[in-house]
């Protein structure tokens, strides 16, 4: 399948929403939109990982997962982008400093769930994660303290932007970050597979 980087000026607000996605499902799609309107960004990327590192079994092959998510987030504003391939990236934060260094004016958004929140200590150079660019994280409402009482959330407690005020955080420097509840889709990509609705 051919790809090509997604488009992007100067100006502009990306949120990037990155994972296996294997596979996507509604739920993904639900978080999406909701980040489009709670953040006001101007365009979300869905960043379909070739694998994740925190994980030892690997996912469906790349194209077939991306394939499948268009199928699921059809979006004007949406785009469904397998970047960290072209770009050779395997952590987020080096995703993310290529990502700055090729689109200058660009300002991006990490997106994540709760869960990630929760173990984002874990992840390489996640300080710089924190530092750098702004972090809107999506969450069901049970699952606010395990992430509020995360280290990431306690070391940087002081740049928490409040859920409403959440559009605000596309104007803030880093470090900043906003914790927004959102009702979530009962779909998760684990149960999918352990259904048997989803083959490599």
């Amino acid at each position: 399948m051919k790809s090509s980087y997604p488009y992007a000026v100067a100006g502009q607000t990306i949120g990037l929403l990155g994972g296996s996605f294997d596979p996507a499902h509604a739920g993904h799609a639900h978080i999406t939109r909701e980040a489009l309107k709670r953040f006001g960004l101007d365009r979300v990327w869905w960043m379909v990982s070739p694998g994740n590192p925190l994980k030892a079994r690997g996912p469906a092959p790349l194209d077939q997962r991306m394939e499948y998510a268009r199928g699921v987030m059809d979006h004007p504003r949406v785009q469904i982008t397998d970047i960290e391939r072209q770009l050779g990236t395997r952590y987020t934060a080096q995703t993310l400093k290529a990502l700055q260094h090729r689109y200058h004016g660009v300002r991006f958004v990490w997106l994540m769930g709760a869960d990630n929140l929760a173990q984002f200590h874990r992840w390489q150079d996640w300080r710089w994660i924190m530092e750098n660019v702004s972090v809107g994280v999506l969450a069901r409402s049970n699952e606010r303290i395990s992430a509020r009482m995360s280290p990431a959330a306690r070391l940087y407690r002081e740049n928490r932007i409040t859920g409403r005020h959440s559009h605000l955080l596309t104007r803030c420097e880093p470090p900043a970050w906003c914790f927004v509840n959102v009702p979530m889709v009962a779909q998760s990509s684990s149960a999918i597979r352990a259904a048997g609705l989803w083959t490599s």
